[in-house]
């Protein structure tokens, strides 16, 4: 059975970005991000115990000139089903007043009768567990009307689209470029029963026909979304609602700017920890 050396450092999300290239060239082969931290593995048949003691001194003089107040915390684990010990970690999350977001392989007792969406997320995101999700579910909750037809830009496991059909839109399309949500977005679909109203496309946003939808949502990043603003205003309708998430409360100041030079008008705002989602109408 083989044994791993975890790498844990304690980083932010941009941190974390930078800092695997780094982890890739010391040698690790995998690696797992959590709220705070990243996770980096590398087999421990590469190293004698004179070349790990060098390895550590080296990566904590290395973390400190990317990151000052790094932890660096380090562990020996045997190999395990990582799959499983996973799936052990996504249970039954109630993501808003009307929405659960349940795996298959879980069980959850709806005595309030709330909409319970299963998603199996793969290597797609979109479980409810982390707050950007919620928070655009929680708009999607606020301000969809029934009837409506829905775009969920960057889809991941389509949970967004699935959510709106539920919550009473006519039709949804959820759009990606990654093969793999592609693929998981459509089982998805299937496990939720709206084959006939939820599709799963790889087309770009900008090749919808103008003014065709009633509401988008785009859990992206401030960058992403603000390339695509004007995208999402040419196919979304006059007075349509765009719901954008995946930003930090320091890009809000940003966003903000931009809704307002691509005549939206800010109608609501939702934050958790350090993210927010916001609301905007087309004027």
């Amino acid at each position: 059975m083989k044994t791993y050396l975890e790498i844990s450092i304690s980083a932010g999300e941009q941190q974390r970005e930078m800092l695997i290239p780094t982890m890739l060239k010391v040698g690790c082969e995998g690696f797992q991000e959590t709220d705070t931290s990243l996770l980096c593995y590398l087999t421990m048949d590469r190293w004698d115990h004179s070349k790990l003691q060098s390895l550590k001194h080296d990566l904590r003089a290395l973390l400190r000139t990317i990151s000052s107040n790094a932890e660096v915390v380090f562990r020996e684990i045997q190999d395990q089903n990582w799959n499983e010990q996973w799936e052990k970690t996504i249970r039954p999350i109630e993501v808003s007043n009307r929405i659960v977001i349940k795996p298959s392989w879980a069980e959850y007792n709806n005595l309030n009768g709330k909409i319970v969406i299963q998603i199996d997320p793969k290597m797609s995101f979109g479980t409810g567990y982390h707050e950007t999700t919620r928070l655009t579910l929680q708009l999607l909750e606020e301000y969809l009307q029934p009837g409506w037809a829905v775009l969920d830009v960057g889809t991941g496991t389509g949970v967004l689209a699935i959510a709106a059909i539920k919550l009473g839109a006519s039709s949804a399309i959820g759009t990606d470029i990654d093969e793999w949500a592609l693929e998981n977005a459509k089982e998805n679909v299937e496990a939720n029963a709206v084959q006939g109203t939820v599709e799963i496309v790889d087309k770009p946003a900008s090749e919808f026909p103008y003014s065709h939808f009633d509401l988008i949502s785009a859990n992206l990043t401030l960058n992403t979304n603000i390339e695509m603003l004007d995208d999402f205003r040419n196919v979304l309708r006059d007075g349509g609602m765009l719901l954008l998430s995946g930003l930090l409360r320091g890009d809000r100041g940003s966003m903000v700017n931009e809704l307002g030079r691509k005549h939206f008008e800010i109608v609501g705002e939702r934050f958790e920890n350090e993210w927010v989602a916001i609301a905007a109408k087309k004027r």
